[in-house]
C-alpha cells in the first residue's frame, strides 16, 4: 500500500514540478512520475544534507518539490541540447 501512495505522491510532485517549470516536456506525463519520485529522493537528501530533516524523518512536501523541479530543469536543458 505504501509503495501505491509513494507513486501517487510522485504523480502530484512531477504534475507540479511540470507545472512550475516552463517549456515543453517531450517526455510526457511517465517522465512526470520518474522525475517527481527521484525528486523525492532529491529532496530528501538535500533536506537531510541541508541539516532540515534528520535520518528517518521524511522529506517533506516543499522539499520533494523543490527536488522535483530540479530534475524537471535539468531534464529540459539536456533535452533540448539533444535535440539541437
Amino acid at each position: 500500500m505504501s509503495i501505491i501512495l509513494f507513486l501517487l505522491f510522485g504523480l502530484v510532485v512531477g504534475a507540479l514540478a511540470r507545472l512550475l517549470v516552463p517549456g515543453r516536456e517531450p517526455g510526457g506525463w511517465v517522465v512526470s512520475i520518474v522525475l517527481g519520485i527521484a525528486g523525492s529522493f532529491l529532496g530528501g537528501f538535500l533536506g537531510r544534507a541541508l541539516g532540515f530533516y534528520r535520518e528517518g524523518e521524511a522529506a517533506g512536501f516543499f522539499m520533494s518539490l523543490i527536488g522535483a523541479v530540479i530534475l524537471v530543469a535539468i531534464y529540459h536543458a539536456v533535452a533540448r541540447r539533444a535535440r539541437s
